[in-house]
């Protein structure tokens, strides 16, 4: 088939270099958003699939909307059968959907109809998901609500950051999202409804959804700060500052340690929740770069009465 293949960030980068490499389809263009400023510079930084796009010699379309009639024609000029989506960033107007005879199929990853929306690895790692994955459908207008294709599964492992567990996903859905395109073209793939039953929302985290609340119970702790690393990142504040949390390890055995409570060890720092304590591993200061927890608490020269997020 003719492919357009349509994605913005590097999580999406696999996917594109295994419809490339697959051979069996042409990878005609590459849809992504458009440069963005990036750094402390602020210059405008072409998307990680532009960038792969490019040094594979494919033509690169870059709309400010998809609904732009420029870029509408020019994808109707390349007639493309079928158009792969990856976290491409925005919505697709019905005038779009309509151009590629065989329609846009998404990986998303979340095993469907769980975690529909933007942040489905976070959500999944929120909520304690011992098992996750990614799934192909084909793109309707409602909320990642159209027919499957295809899945991957993907057991949750019990230090994994939504990070670690997105760099796996990509890879994983890359070989799933070629073997979809496969099987569209040579008719073996048909889509499957998704069952009204199980319906689960995994809307956009914000900054306030990734503050820890230290009443919480240790493993509702530990399930935030992996859900938010690296973004939008945990956090909390001392001293009136915002403090990140890197990395945090729950801790059974200490339970001496109230809500918030800072104790500080030779080479170790704890904090107390709503049931047993965590012990801090990593942290970010304001305006700091990433720290041990016990190097950032000897500069800070903690005492065992303040308290995290008070």
């Amino acid at each position: 088939m003719k492919l357009v293949f349509a994605g913005t960030p590097e999580v999406a980068v696999p996917a594109l270099d295994a419809l490339i490499a697959s051979g069996r389809h042409e990878v005609a263009a590459v849809v992504t958003r458009p440069d963005a400023p990036a750094g402390r510079g602020r210059r405008l930084v072409a998307s990680p699939v532009a960038e792969r796009a490019e040094e594979a010699g494919i033509e690169v379309l870059k709309p400010a909307k998809p609904r732009d009639p420029a870029f509408l024609e020019r994808l109707r000029e390349i007639a493309p059968d079928c158009c792969p989506v990856v976290a491409y960033g925005a919505l697709l107007p019905r005038v779009a959907l309509d151009v590629p005879v065989r329609g846009w199929v998404n990986l998303h990853f979340s095993l469907l109809p769980a975690w529909r929306g933007a942040a489905p690895v976070q959500h999944s790692l929120m909520a304690g998901d011992e098992i996750t994955g990614a799934s192909t459908f084909l793109i309707e207008e409602g909320l990642d609500s159209g027919p499957v294709y295809g899945t991957v599964t993907e057991t949750v492992r019990p230090t994994d950051t939504s990070g670690d567990l997105l760099t796996r996903l990509a890879f994983a859905g890359a070989g799933l999202l070629a073997a979809t395109m496969d099987g569209i073209e040579d008719g073996s793939l048909k889509a499957v409804p998704q069952p009204a039953e199980g319906v689960t929302l995994a809307p956009k985290i914000t900054v306030e959804d990734a503050r820890v609340d230290w009443t919480a119970p240790a493993l509702r702790v530990d399930r935030v700060v992996r859900g938010c690393t690296p973004a939008p990142g945990a956090w909390t504040t001392f001293r009136g500052e915002r403090l990140k949390l890197v990395q945090a390890v729950p801790l059974p055995d200490r339970t001496d340690l109230a809500p918030g409570q800072l104790a500080a060890g030779k080479n170790n720092i704890y904090v107390g929740t709503g049931s047993h304590a965590v012990e801090l591993l990593w942290v970010q200061a304001q305006g700091k770069k990433p720290m041990r927890a016990a190097d950032w608490a000897r500069g800070a020269r903690i005492t065992d009465s303040e308290l995290l997020g008070g």
